[in-house]
This record gives C-alpha cells, sequence and structure tokens, in this order.
C-alpha cells in the first residue's frame, strides 16, 4: 500500500515535487489575476500580471534593465565572495581552536545583530555613493553571518571522528585539514547557499539610496511614478535569479561533496 506523501518526514518523488511547486506558482498568479480583474484591488496600487508583463517587456527593451540586473548581479557577487573570502577561514579557525574563538565570538556575535542598513549613512561618508560603499553594505550583512555560522559547524564536528584520527595517529594540524574540513564541507557550502540569498536583501537596500543603476534604482524610480507594474516585475526578477542561484548551488554542492548524501 502506497504511503501518504503528507506522512511527517515522507520523502517526496521528484515528479510530485516539481508538479506541487509549479502548481503553486500558478494558483498564486490565478489569484493575482483575479484580484485585479475583479476589480478588488485598484491597478494604482497592483498592475495586472499582463500589465506587469508589459512593463517588464518595456524595461528590458527599452530602458536597458539589462544592464541594471548586470550591475546588481555584479554587485551581489562582489559583495558576497569578498565576505565569504573572509569569514569561511576565520569560522574554521574559531571552530576548531576554542582560543581563537573566545577571542572573536563576542565581536562577531555584537556585529551580527547590527543592521547593514545602520551602517549607509556612514559608508556613504566614508566611501561615497560609488561601487565601494554597495560592496561594503553586502560584505558587512553577509560577514558576521557567515564567520558564526561556520564556526558552529566545525565545532560540532561528529568527535567519534576526531577520536578516531587521533587514533590513527593524526596531528593537531592535519586534524583541521583531513577531519574537520571534509565533515563540515557540505554543511560550509549550505550556509553560503542560504547567505547569499540574505546578500540579495542587503544590495536592494543598497541601490535604494544614492544609486543610479541597479534593480532598486529602478524600483525607486517605479515608486515615484507609481509605476506598480515594474515595480512588480523587478521583485519577480529577483527571485528568479535567487531561485536560478539556489538550484546552481545544489546542484554544485552534490557534485563537490557526494558524501554529504552518504
Amino acid at each position: 500500500m502506497p504511503r501518504s506523501p503528507l506522512k511527517p518526514l515522507e520523502p517526496v518523488p521528484p515528479a510530485i515535487r516539481v508538479a506541487l511547486g509549479t502548481a503553486f506558482f500558478v494558483l498564486f498568479v490565478l489569484a493575482w489575476w483575479a484580484a485585479t480583474a475583479l476589480g478588488l484591488v485598484s491597478p494604482t496600487f497592483l498592475a495586472s500580471p499582463w500589465q506587469m508583463a508589459h512593463e517588464g517587456w518595456l524595461l528590458l527593451i527599452e530602458f536597458g534593465f539589462l544592464w541594471d540586473i548586470g550591475i546588481t548581479v555584479w554587485r551581489v557577487v562582489g559583495g558576497f565572495v569578498l565576505a565569504a573570502l573572509v569569514a569561511v577561514p576565520l569560522g574554521i579557525a574559531m571552530g576548531a581552536y576554542k582560543a581563537i574563538e573566545a577571542f572573536f565570538e563576542p565581536a562577531v556575535s555584537f556585529a551580527r545583530y547590527l543592521p547593514a542598513s545602520a551602517f549607509i549613512p556612514l559608508l556613504i561618508l566614508w566611501a561615497g555613493i560609488g561601487e565601494t560603499q554597495k560592496l561594503l553594505v553586502i560584505f558587512i550583512g553577509s560577514v558576521f553571518q557567515i564567520i558564526l555560522m561556520v564556526a558552529v559547524t566545525v565545532g560540532n564536528t561528529r568527535r567519534d571522528l576526531v577520536e578516531a584520527a587521533y587514533t590513527l595517529g593524526v596531528t593537531d594540524r592535519s586534524l583541521v585539514r583531513r577531519v574537520l574540513l571534509p565533515a563540515s564541507a557540505p554543511e560550509i557550502a549550505e550556509i553560503l547557499r542560504l547567505v547569499l540569498g540574505w546578500a540579495w536583501t542587503y544590495v536592494i537596500v543598497a541601490e535604494l539610496i544614492g544609486s543610479s543603476s541597479g534593480i532598486g534604482y529602478m524600483i525607486t524610480n517605479s515608486q515615484a511614478l507609481l509605476n506598480t507594474g515594474q515595480i512588480i516585475f523587478g521583485i519577480i526578477v529577483i527571485g528568479c535569479i535567487g531561485l536560478v542561484s539556489d538550484f546552481l548551488f545544489k546542484a554544485l554542492n552534490r557534485a563537490l561533496f557526494p558524501w554529504s548524501r552518504l
């Protein structure tokens, strides 16, 4: 007798998973269309799906929105990569060596509660309104989260693996390279995937203030014109890029760390 797909923790076949995910978006668009077609919401506040698609086409064809998309993607990737280059090694060191953790953990814990948007006025004073300011907003918003999450992951490495390695004669230095890193690498990659989604929030915030390009800049201009179609299109573009990058990240993680599925 087949098991119910609603059984707790019961895996869902890939075909059903795709069908359910697609069904959500179809129902969402239908509800959106009904709300606008039946006059439940004024077009001033919510453009219809067809109006949104028309405005998006105009943005791409007549207003060079592809350039804005490229600029925003570059900012996200640049700020996120800088954060990862700093945060991952420091997080590994904190997780592996408790003395390093004791030194850095209070400051990192304090800093991760500070919203990146609060730094924007200072960053504009220090770095102007150019690309450096926007990269720093993403960097600040991502780096402290990654550090702590990586440190916790490395610090929670299974003790039986560590003890087995010492029994086999591994040294303290090689323990990090041969045990802690391989055991933690899949979860570290998953942490980076999650924080990449947060980086998109920070870049849009950075582009809302003192910017002359990017998706956030377009959304700000559209808001001033009460063009909800363009605003919604910009939001959907962000979601689509995020969804694609998420799937690519998952595929890359599976290819790089096949032992994580064992």
